[in-house]
């Protein structure tokens, strides 16, 4: 099973965010800039996990981004479903239809799998995703230095 972009994006975005400064607090372009990915992509995985109340973000003057005590705790098993929706690995009713959907035993095999790997994730905290050697690695990031 692959990710979509937009949940990688998402799952670096909460790793920065969890070892940011609390008076420090990033903006979205330098969330983006750290990850190195385009500014507009990076908005509109925040507002999503706005949405989802993992990320609060803060206006004007020592505003920026935070993440909040959910995002803290919550597992990157949850974040990737939720992220991710609950679609199928295969289509079997596309246009046209599969001719073996309704004796198929392909499609209940690979939800399987997409719910094991799921599962996988679920033990996983986004504190445990910056533990060493991520941490200072995302650390020397938010300070605008090379990764070594």
């Amino acid at each position: 099973m692959r990710l979509t972009k937009f949940t990688d994006l998402a799952l670096r975005a909460v790793m920065r965010l969890a070892v940011s400064e609390q008076d420090a607090l990033p903006t979205t372009r330098e969330v983006a800039e750290s990850m190195a990915v385009p500014h507009a992509h990076m908005a509109k995985v925040v507002t999503r996990l706005q949405h989802l109340g993992v990320v609060e973000a803060r206006r004007g003057r020592g505003g920026g981004l935070a993440l909040t005590e959910l995002g803290r705790r919550s597992s990157v098993g949850w974040l990737a479903r939720i992220l991710e929706g609950d679609d199928e690995v295969v289509t079997c009713d596309g246009d046209p239809p599969c001719p073996l959907r309704t004796a198929c035993r392909l499609r209940g095999a690979l939800r399987q799998a997409q719910e094991a790997f799921y599962r996988t994730l679920d033990p996983l905290t986004v504190a445990d995703l910056i533990e060493s050697p991520t941490g200072p690695v995302l650390v020397a990031l938010s300070a605008g230095r090379p990764a070594d």
